[in-house]
């Protein structure tokens, strides 16, 4: 990278219209939320937050094995391990997940931004 080049983060926050009344789609939130959620409750009983490579071992094949695209994994444990962090960092009590929502990065899509 030159001393010339600027490097930006963009966050876009998306509202998904479903055809009809969208029953896939809420069905992969909800699943989404509750793998989330597992891992929330598996890692809040921990003193320490593994790495992100022991996530990896520990979850990726269990959360592939229930159907999740390997994108969705890795956000799926990023997203367990920022929610435990950042509450047990503020003093609070174990999250509860309510909220339909999931993070989704489509591949390629940071070689298409840099490019």
């Amino acid at each position: 990278m030159s001393s010339n080049t600027m490097r930006v983060r963009a966050t876009a926050r998306v509202e998904a219209v479903a055809p009809e009344r969208g029953e896939r789609l809420v069905q992969f939130l909800k699943a989404y939320r509750d793998a989330v959620q597992e891992i929330v409750n598996e890692l809040w009983r921990l003193r320490k937050t593994p790495s992100k490579a022991t996530l990896h071992e520990i979850y990726y094949n269990k959360l592939r094995g229930r159907g999740f695209r390997a994108h969705h994994v890795s956000e799926i444990y990023r997203r367990a391990r920022e929610i435990v962090e950042a509450t047990k960092s503020n003093g609070g009590s174990r999250p509860l997940l309510k909220k339909l929502t999931a993070r989704i990065q489509p591949p390629g899509l940071q070689d298409r931004l840099e490019h």
